[in-house]
């Protein structure tokens, strides 16, 4: 069973930054993909980003150009560094890992964006 942990949420003003990082049980060369998703108060969990193993990454439109994810294969990690925040981004940030048709989720972890 996979596990994965997410930790770096907190507190920050408007134009701030913010890295998160999401420490997965395995090596993640054995993970299909790993993503970020988000959830804000009253709205449906979404995709914020994922990376595959070959590099292969995807977006969310509203976080285009600032947030950045990436991996680090010898700390069986994944991050998202978030740059730019804006109030919008004030969620509940969940790491995701799908192995074969399996998928996992982390604790969440809260990220709030002060204006």
């Amino acid at each position: 069973q996979v596990q994965v942990v997410e930790s770096g949420g907190g507190l920050v003003q408007a134009g701030g930054s913010l890295r998160l990082s999401c420490a997965a049980s395995i090596s993640i060369f054995s993970i299909n993909t790993m993503g970020w998703y988000r959830q804000a108060p009253g709205k449906q969990r979404e995709l914020v980003a994922h990376i595959t193993t070959d590099g292969s990454t995807n977006y969310a439109d509203s976080v285009k150009g600032r947030f950045t994810i990436s991996r680090v294969y010898a700390k069986n990690t994944v991050y998202l560094q978030m740059n730019s925040l804006k109030p919008e981004d004030t969620a509940v940030y969940y790491c995701n890992a799908a192995q074969g048709l399996t998928l996992y989720w982390g604790q969440g972890t809260q990220v709030t964006v002060s204006s």
